[in-house]
């Protein structure tokens, strides 16, 4: 990860800013650069990842424009070699490509890029700021105004607490320019489905998602692969250890009490020949980390912090132990195929919908939650789940095909990979455990106890009432959000709601947004 930050105002130096922009050094430890742009700057933080000598650092140059980028561009190796011959590139780094394809395309360069990235560029013959984000919104921006009117943007919302009465996120898929957004990208909505039939469209599952990860293997910084044990992360493990011809390093958490998922994550590791390695956490360091995660996150929603507090934790191990800096995920297969609570969709055009808002959501919720528990490690994560086009195929997939109509969820995913026998039938066929029980389902009680113990009934009441929007209602919420106003005052509104199943479909209408409260829960977190 890298961290970025770019405004036009003489409102702020370099001096002056240095403190907020420096909030997300752990993003970029490596090397830190503020530099003029116009009447305003343009900042980046370096974690050194694709180039890796000095001559990669930015921002870029070329004539009088300048880019700031966290990102990764697929595919530039050959871009580069198509442009050589009318540009001059100093670096091995895939963003110094930024700039001349924006003077070949203009904006229409957003189109083109196969790429997950926030970036700044500043167009020094129009003296304007140019900022956009990824299709999905893996990459993380931010923006908000100054005193003066000017927009700023910034990485993540904490560089921007104190100098901007409202922070936003930037949307993904869209630039901004000439003072507006423009959508260049819209992957989830659909106006007519593929007509593959089943098999047709498991074949194109399992050979997009081996492209995708296979262009997210390239870096020059040594990788790992967090492992959970359930299906996504697994198929990601075993689809990179084929493809790389070589032992691979495999990561994973669980509670030291009674952990679900271990035993099905050394299982696959076993079974594709990993270095695998197991991080224990317990009830004290769960606790005595709540505060820091919820910083970190930037948000309140219940299920994100659940999740976030093993990622963290397991982060923070490979961050002291280990080399390694760039970590493959399985994010945003849930969001294409489906929950627990998908299975109760009451018809194929109302699981689309919802798996329409999911994704469209996902840089508020999983995807915010891997970037921040990975970047405050200071590492890299790559989500092949989010390949732009294995994700605009899903969401074209007839959605009568993605119900659970096969008694078992996620059955495309599942039978795209059954042929090539990469993972035990065991782990390919497993029913599905929410990431934040299947750490152990004793760190969502801890957590649930400990705020129980905070607040009387009254305290509760009185305290909840004060909040108009996102209102807590339970201890736990109440004890998230007060912690997230602590850090973010008054900035509730950047995240759009909790996260919860739906709860206008039958089957769905609980007061948690764990699986488990689900009655088709089943085994999942055995």
């Amino acid at each position: 990860m890298c961290s970025i930050m770019g405004f036009l105002s003489d409102a702020l130096d370099a001096r002056s800013v240095r403190p907020f922009f420096d909030r997300t050094l752990s993003r970029g430890p490596d090397q830190t650069r503020i530099e003029p742009a116009g009447k305003g700057l343009l900042c980046f933080h370096r974690l050194s990842i694709m180039g890796l000598d000095e001559s990669g650092m930015q921002p870029f140059h070329l004539g009088k424009d300048m880019v700031v980028c966290n990102g990764e561009l697929y595919g530039f190796r050959q871009t580069k070699k198509e442009l050589e011959g009318k540009y001059s590139f100093q670096s091995d780094s895939d963003c110094e490509l930024i700039l001349p394809l924006y003077r070949e395309y203009g904006l229409e360069m957003f189109r083109r890029l196969d790429a997950e990235f926030a970036m700044i560029l500043y167009d020094g013959e129009k003296g304007e700021l140019i900022a956009a984000r990824d299709p999905i919104g893996i990459r993380p921006l931010y923006y908000g105004f100054l005193p003066d009117g000017a927009p700023v943007f910034a990485s993540e919302a904490k560089n921007l607490v104190g100098l901007c009465p409202e922070i936003l996120p930037f949307p993904p898929g869209h630039y901004y320019a000439g003072g507006k957004f423009v959508r260049y990208a819209d992957l989830t909505t659909v106006d007519r489905y593929a007509e593959d039939d089943l098999d047709t469209v498991c074949v194109q599952i399992r050979e997009k998602l081996i492209a995708g990860v296979e262009k997210r293997l390239d870096a020059d910084a040594p990788l790992g692969f967090l492992l959970s044990g359930g299906l996504d992360s697994s198929l990601v493990c075993a689809i990179s250890a084929k493809l790389l011809h070589r032992k691979i390093r495999t990561f994973a958490i669980g509670m030291d009490l009674d952990a679900i998922d271990l035993k099905y994550a050394r299982q696959a590791a076993d079974f594709i020949g990993a270095e695998h390695t197991e991080v224990i956490m317990t009830r004290e360091q769960v606790l005595d980390s709540l505060e820091e995660v919820i910083a970190l996150l930037g948000t309140y929603d219940i299920t994100t912090i659940r999740a976030s507090m093993g990622m963290y934790l397991c982060c923070k191990a490979i961050h002291e132990r280990t080399d390694v800096r760039v970590l493959l995920t399985g994010e945003i297969s849930d969001e294409l195929f489906g929950y627990k609570y998908t299975d109760f969709a009451p018809s194929a055009e109302a699981f689309q919908q919802e798996a329409k808002k999911r994704v469209d959501e996902l840089h508020m919720y999983d995807v915010l939650r891997a970037d921040r528990c990975i970047s405050v490690n200071s590492l890299e994560a790559r989500v092949p789940f989010g390949d732009l086009d294995f994700v605009r195929y899903v969401m074209h997939v007839d959605p009568k095909l993605k119900l659970n109509s096969y008694g078992m969820g996620k059955y495309l995913l599942r039978k795209a990979f059954a042929a090539d026998h990469i993972l035990p039938e065991e782990i390919l066929w497993r029913q599905k455990a929410a990431f934040s029980d299947a750490v152990g389902h004793s760190m969502v009680d801890d957590l649930k106890e400990y705020a129980n113990g905070l607040y009387t009934a009254a305290e509760y009441e009185a305290r909840r009432s004060k909040y108009d929007f996102a209102r807590p209602f339970t201890k736990e919420s109440l004890l998230y959000r007060e912690i997230f106003e602590k850090y973010y005052p008054g900035q509730a509104p950047m995240v759009k709601d909790f996260w919860m199943p739906n709860r206008q479909w039958e089957g769905c209408d609980v007061d948690d947004p764990s699986a488990r409260v689900l009655s088709n829960y089943g085994a999942s977190g055995c």
